[in-house]
């Protein structure tokens, strides 16, 4: 389905159909390219598989940001991210770069990496705000969902960064040679201009202090056109003022990196992200060899950090929360930790507590109870189990504490469970 004309995205129409539709159906999950801003200009989804999405409360304003702040993990990861949807779906996303930054991204999925179960349809439910009388229909689009295993995923989310490279032809280096001419160009005219003006005004070769706060301000509005005219001037003035010293430009230009970060900051951009591209940016630094390479990628820094400006608390933490959720289910049969779980979403321990208590409600040690017990729950139904067997194959050593947990959550012992053969008797 193409929403709009695609000639106006960048990269060849014909190419990106071709490519989202080959994906899609060798694969066999959904494919889509997305713009910059979150609109849909290709689906490719096999069946209704996607029906779920459209389900959703508020669909446009939960998938879009979702899918765009995995955009921005990607770039920041190295071309390739696989993260969850509001609802706990997997997806993996690849960005699209053209022009000097991201124009927008392949986004494939959704699928699953485990066998649908019960709580896994509940969380479905619970996640998407739907009805209970909607539960069986979910679970019957849920059963169509491919499972996909986590190692399987990881390739498909690397053949991706492959497809998203031959949608943009690898970015065509004629196009690139032509802007960053156009640039220099507009560079050397305001290094005249300040050659025009010394003798009048003896403060030419001062640093326009004022042109980084006018920077700052449009970075934070979201303004690319006028951010590049104050960027031109600034670059302008570096290299009348250096005398030609490449390292005198290339600590300048540091510099200006630093501002730019803190301009998108300023602006509402996520932390963890600006602080992810910077670390990025600045490793780079010394590939280039001269001030024209230099200053063109200084350009696409400031066009992605002002991309950057715009509000995406409601899925912040989104990512983090379903990995997490993912990892406990395929491992609390084992001796897991608060520890293990933050280690595995790249989060320290304390602020990982925090994230998780103010997602789901709960701590994490709950949440790991819980899960444990409504395991548990389907293996009391085996009678060929010992109940001593049962705690083990949920993760507890200790039969007694797991009795005492199951208790407390259930109302009953595991034992009264298993007789009453999942049957609770509530008092009056």
């Amino acid at each position: 389905m193409i929403n709009r004309t695609l000639g106006e995205f960048g990269p060849d129409p014909v190419r990106m159909k071709h490519a989202v539709q080959t994906y899609s159906r060798s694969v066999g999950a959904g494919c889509s390219i997305m713009d910059e801003h979150g609109e849909y200009l290709v689906e490719d989804h096999p069946g209704k598989r996607c029906e779920l999405c459209r389900m959703m409360q508020d669909r446009g304003k939960k998938c879009a940001s979702a899918h765009l702040y995995g955009t921005y993990q990607a770039e920041r990861f190295g071309g390739r991210y696989i993260f969850f949807c509001p609802i706990g779906l997997v997806h993996w996303v690849s960005p699209i770069l053209c022009e000097g930054g991201v124009r927008g991204a392949l986004l494939a999925g959704p699928v699953l990496m485990m066998e649908p179960d019960e709580l896994l349809i509940e969380e479905i439910a619970v996640n998407g705000g739907f009805d209970k009388n909607e539960i069986s229909r979910i679970e019957k689009l849920v059963q169509d969902l491919p499972v996909i295993s986590p190692e399987r995923v990881n390739d498909l989310a690397e053949l991706l960064y492959m497809v998203s490279l031959y949608i943009t032809g690898a970015n065509d280096p004629s196009k690139h040679r032509i802007e960053s001419m156009e640039q220099q160009s507009r560079i050397s005219e305001y290094v005249h201009y300040i050659k025009s003006i010394e003798q009048e005004c003896a403060s030419a070769r001062t640093y326009p202090v004022e042109k980084e706060r006018e920077l700052l301000s449009l970075i934070s509005l979201g303004d690319k056109a006028g951010s590049q005219k104050v960027l031109n001037e600034i670059l302008g003035h570096v290299f009348f003022t250096s005398g030609g010293n490449f390292d005198v430009i290339k600590a300048r230009i540091l510099e200006l990196i630093v501002l730019l970060s803190r301009a998108a900051l300023e602006g509402g951009a996520d932390v963890e992200q600006i602080f992810g591209l910077n670390f990025k940016y600045l490793s780079q630094i010394n590939e280039f060899t001269t001030v024209d390479e230099l200053t063109y990628w200084l350009s696409g820094i400031m066009t992605r950090f002002t991309d950057c400006v715009f509000d995406l608390k409601d899925v912040k933490h989104i990512d983090v929360i379903y990995k997490a959720i993912d990892y406990i289910k395929r491992n609390y049969m084992k001796k897991i930790m608060l520890e293990d779980v933050a280690n595995h979403v790249q989060l320290s321990p304390s602020y990982f507590c925090s994230v998780f208590r103010q997602e789901m409600k709960c701590n994490f040690n709950a949440y790991l109870n819980r899960i444990r017990i409504e395991m548990s729950k389907k293996l009391l139904m085996d009678n060929d189990i010992p109940l001593a067997d049962v705690a083990n194959l949920v993760g507890y050593e200790d039969q007694s504490y797991f009795t005492r947990v199951f208790r407390s959550r259930v109302g009953i012992s595991p034992g009264k469970y298993r007789e009453r053969k999942g049957q609770i008797i509530l008092k009056k």
